[in-house]
């Protein structure tokens, strides 16, 4: 029989800068804890840009949920908002031209614009769809996932500290965090679906 892994977070905030910063560590410390270091740096900077398109865009308010799940190998970072209005990538070209510059090379004079044309530089895949169960959109990115040596741990981890077996599906558990940092709701479940 085979079975296929399947983890995921969830995380729901509003998307006002000083959160931001706090999500990115999440998300850094989640991907810690599967083991997929070289993902880091990748998917906190595309759970940033999107969030900052929230924080700029969205309309009425700024309440979003970030969600990570990696599942058959595979990292998906989706962030969802109330507002029905579908992001645009500013111009074509732009994403090869971060690309090429290695993304540092962007225009300094530039203050905006360039989010998802770096989503789109930094991922394989990505894409915007409205909700069918609600009014809003999810916008997100995938990136090929392979488990990496382990980094130093750099930050506390907010997740358990024993070691996580996949054997059974487990449901989600809603993990508090208002110690940590009131405003904000995280849900994390790993587990193993037969496939």
């Amino acid at each position: 029989m085979i079975s296929h892994s399947r983890r995921h977070c969830v995380v729901k905030l509003q998307a006002l800068p000083m959160r931001i910063g706090q999500i990115r560590r999440i998300v850094s410390a989640q991907l810690r804890h599967w083991q997929l270091d070289p993902l880091i740096d990748r998917a906190a900077l595309g759970v940033t840009e999107l969030l900052s398109n929230v924080h700029r865009h969205a309309q009425p308010d700024k309440t979003c949920t970030v969600e990570i799940e990696l599942r058959l190998g595979r990292l998906t970072v989706s962030v969802y908002d109330s507002d029905p209005r579908l992001p645009m990538l500013r111009a074509s070209g732009d994403a090869e031209a971060i690309r090429a510059a290695g993304i540092s090379g962007i225009d300094a004079l530039e203050t905006s614009g360039r989010g998802l044309a770096l989503v789109e530089a930094l991922s394989e895949t990505w894409g915007a769809r409205q909700q069918e169960d609600c009014p809003g959109k999810v916008v997100w990115f995938s990136l090929r996932a392979a488990p990496g040596p382990a980094a130093p741990e750099h930050h506390p981890v907010f997740l358990a500290e024993k070691p996580v077996r996949d054997l059974a599906p487990a449901p989600p558990v809603a993990v508090p965090l208002e110690r940590v940092s009131a405003g904000l709701s995280v849900t994390a479940s790993v587990g193993a679906r037969p496939g």
